[in-house]
């Protein structure tokens, strides 16, 4: 049983260059919604559930691949005690009914110091909870620049460490302490870019108390109502129009 396995190229070409380009251009980048140890960071990160992927995969298409690559059974097979990897997980054992994507920009010099995910401890009321395994897929990777290592720890004890490549895909137990270290060099205002996934699996109790579907930015209010606006039908921005006119 691993502690953690990697996929070289798990999503790469088109798809890859397209998640990297939506993302990185996104009205909701900014500083980091999270906390403590990533205040160095940006980004932008959305909470979904089962029920709310869809939703989520109407409003931005473009992390379709992404998720079905992330929470593909065969990526996290290497996870799995050897008995379930032969004949399946077992009945009892819940698949991710809940997740925290996180856009994670780093520039030189940034790193993220060593924490456990829980992200959605709070929210869903679950006070121990942990993700049963996180995955991380990296968009991108300046050039010539030394270190940004993934390290990941058990009780501070070293188990692993990954260097980051384009289109690799890492998936790890959700009870890891982790840490990325800062990397040096590269282009002037480079940045190395991840995309992370958090993924639980609560009882109903713990899943009715997270929303469906939310985005977290801190962007302001402004990037919320320019992303709706690209929703709407020419019709319908030409009345929005015409409704603030007169407003004004």
């Amino acid at each position: 049983m691993s502690e953690y396995v990697t996929h070289r190229d798990a999503l790469n070409g088109p798809s890859l260059e397209s998640l990297r380009e939506a993302l990185l251009t996104s009205r909701f980048v900014a500083r980091s919604p999270l906390m403590g140890t990533f205040q160095a960071s940006r980004g932008f990160a959305f909470i979904f559930t089962e029920a709310g992927r869809t939703t989520l995969e109407e409003r931005f298409p473009f992390l379709s691949d992404y998720l079905a690559l992330v929470t593909s059974p065969a990526t996290v097979r290497g996870l799995l005690p050897w008995r379930e990897r032969l004949f399946g997980p077992r009945p009892e054992r819940l698949r991710p009914n809940a997740f925290y994507v996180n856009l994670l920009l780093l520039e030189a010099g940034k790193g993220v110091g060593r924490h456990i995910d829980a992200t959605l401890q709070d929210p869903s009321g679950v006070p121990d909870a942990v993700p049963e395994h996180v995955s991380v897929l990296y968009l991108q990777v300046p050039s010539g620049v030394h270190g940004g290592a993934l390290r990941m720890l058990r009780d501070d004890r070293p188990v692993g460490q990954v260097h980051p490549r384009p289109g690799l895909l890492v998936q790890f137990r959700g009870d890891l302490q982790h840490e990325v270290q800062p990397f040096t060099g590269g282009p002037e205002g480079a940045l190395r870019a991840s995309l992370v996934c958090e993924q639980y699996a609560f009882g109903e109790e713990a899943l009715a108390r997270l929303p469906p579907f939310r985005i977290q930015s801190k962007a302001g209010f402004g990037a919320y109502l320019d992303s709706h606006r690209d929703r709407e039908t020419p019709e319908a921005q030409k009345l929005s129009l015409n409704g603030r006119r007169s407003v004004s």
